[in-house]
């Protein structure tokens, strides 16, 4: 095997990917799994036995879990409120990382003699190869960071808690998410600027598309918006928590979006996964703004003047046409192969869907009985009054997990290298 990185499309792996992939609220583009390999061959001649031994039992380990988990893991009749495999796999990554990041530590010869081979889901190969041991740590921090998004969906999915108020996702689960969330964005940090940098130029143009910089610094962004989303739930429910707040946190989320939109590469739409991330990101995107736009309205609302009325109407009804594109972008989603169902709606998403319309309409019509004069007008005729307000600019609150590559396992200090 050559040490240059290679791709080739596998024929039966597009039958592979499911038609279906149940409930989804954080999307994540499939599951990369590694193929079978063993170290034996390549490293037989040249370690001692002790570490050929680690390294391909540690990596048989995470081939076998990431295999089914990525088989069952979003199947819409899985369980769904288990966890035991999801932990089991990162487990095992965490395992497996110190043993091969030993192998960094050898000659360069030494490293490219393992031949690296992953399975890919948003690229138009089925599958990459490059005999590098910094293209298996890319793999597996992405990896990683797909296993805490599961994770994430999995919780958020309703669940019946037996008390007679029916499913739904609990205030723990939320903020269990939020930590899931950002360490998902850790990990992809980590990748972005502590791996990539490792690789070869001309390697990294081989990579897939799935562990492209832009691809990993969206996924990144992805995790931190979602967090965002987490959080104005979860301020919402807070009677204690001010519109401000609501209106900063929703004004963050945009930020993200905006920025996941801006950095995801161009993927092949013709490929279920990269249409279906695509849509994704369009419909959080503008979900985000219906909120922003919503809570905007509400503090304006707060002025005593027609002038700051007519600028709250604006926002109210430009809050209420995001949210009615969010329903179609959201339904454009959930029908793009792999189809998928929506989960029942909570936090912001439940929240807007029930207010927004209900403010609006009311806001309108207040505002046509303080001002009769304005009957004639286009208030209420579903037109925006006004130039539409424009949003305060916030910073970003929340930031990736710090996470450092670990120390190679001390297994690699007494052997034998020959």
């Amino acid at each position: 095997m050559g040490c240059g990185p290679s791709k080739w499309s596998d024929p039966i792996a597009s039958h592979r990917r499911p038609a279906s992939v149940g409930e989804v609220v954080v999307f994540l583009p499939g599951l990369r799994a590694p193929r079978d390999m063993d170290f034996s061959q390549p490293l037989g001649d040249f370690l001692d036995k002790s570490i050929v031994e680690r390294l391909s039992s540690l990596r048989a380990r995470v081939v076998a879990l990431a295999t089914q988990e990525s088989v069952t893991a979003l199947k819409p009749k899985r369980a769904r409120h288990g966890g035991s495999s999801t932990a089991n796999l990162l487990q095992a990554l965490e395992e497996y990382l110190p043993v091969l990041l030993g192998l960094l530590k050898e000659s360069s010869e030494l490293r490219n003699k393992v031949q690296f081979v992953w399975t890919n889901q948003e690229d138009v190969a089925q599958e990459t190869s490059m005999a590098d041991p910094w293209y298996e740590v890319l793999s597996v921090l992405h990896l990683m960071a797909m296993v805490c998004f599961l994770q994430a969906n999995t919780l958020l999915l309703p669940r019946s808690y037996g008390d007679g108020q029916g499913p739904r996702v609990s205030e723990e689960s939320r903020q269990t998410t939020i930590d899931l969330f950002l360490k998902a964005a850790g990990y992809l940090d980590c990748a972005i600027h502590h791996v990539l940098p490792q690789i070869p130029p001309e390697r990294r143009r081989e990579l897939p598309v799935d562990l492209d910089e832009h691809n990993l610094k969206a996924l990144s962004l992805q995790g931190l918006g979602q967090g965002v989303d987490m959080q104005l739930g979860l301020a919402i429910d807070n009677p204690k928590a001010t519109l401000a707040v609501k209106r900063r946190l929703a004004c963050e989320m945009i930020k993200c979006w905006r920025q996941v939109k801006d950095s995801i590469p161009e993927l092949p739409l013709s490929d279920g996964w990269g249409r279906k991330h695509a849509l994704f990101v369009k419909w959080k995107y503008v979900e985000a703004k219906a909120a922003a736009y919503y809570f905007h309205g509400l503090i304006l609302d707060e002025g005593e003047t027609q002038r700051s009325e007519e600028m709250a109407i604006a926002a109210l009804q430009a809050s209420e046409e995001f949210l009615n594109e969010s329903k179609r972008a959201s339904d454009a989603f959930h029908t793009a192969p792999p189809v998928s169902r929506s989960s029942g709606p909570f936090g912001t998403t439940k929240y807007i869907l029930d207010m927004i319309p209900k403010d609006t309409l009311c806001k309108v019509q207040s505002y046509r009985d303080l001002y009769p004069q304005e009957r004639a007008s286009n208030v209420g005729t579903g037109k925006i009054i006004t130039t539409l307000p424009t949003l305060p600019d916030f910073t970003l609150a929340l930031s990736p997990e710090d996470y450092e590559l670990p120390q190679s396992d001390p297994l690699w200090k007494g052997a034998d290298h020959r």
